[in-house]
């Protein structure tokens, strides 16, 4: 993988449990989250404990076709209860950098574990233990902005 990727996906939900949506761009909020989804809006599972590393979440499409490819589990971009899907950069390597996505500038704060609801929500066994440590990245906004689909991931001279 290069050292930058791009935005082929991205995806919002305004509380917990629904479905999620794709839409053409996502407005970022500096220190907030995404405008209209559930963590901004205080909706979401994790809404009682916020954290700047909810913002906004990230995952790898070559994740979810590895999963369809070699464990024959079937996710849709939207499944993944993730904001941003990405081709072509390893995420997990921005774990505790600044980066870009188009001109919003974010700060990855952890990897995303998977949750054994997702599990049983979308009915796929081992979808738990297939997706540690490759489940995205949790991150904090830092300027606000948009981000929309065809947009550049790159690393920055910060870190």
């Amino acid at each position: 993988m290069s050292q930058n990727g791009s935005v082929i996906g991205l995806y919002t939900v305004d509380r917990r449990s629904a479905p999620m949506i794709e839409v053409s761009y996502l407005k970022a909020l500096a220190g907030l989250g995404i405008e209209g989804d559930r963590y901004l809006l205080g909706t979401g599972t994790y809404s009682k404990t916020p954290q700047p590393g909810r913002q906004v979440t990230l995952i790898q499409s070559e994740t979810l076709e590895w999963l369809g490819d070699t464990l024959d589990i079937t996710v849709q971009p939207e499944q993944s209860r993730r904001n941003v899907l990405t081709k072509g950069i390893e995420i997990n390597e921005l774990v505790g950098t600044e980066f870009l996505v188009g001109s919003v500038r974010l700060r990855a704060h952890r990897i995303t574990q998977p949750c054994a609801y997702l599990e049983k929500l979308l009915d796929k066994p081992g979808l738990y233990e297939a997706l540690w440590d490759k489940g995205g990245i949790s991150c904090e906004i830092l300027c606000d902005g948009i981000i929309n689909i065809g947009d550049v991931v790159s690393k920055t001279n910060n870190d």
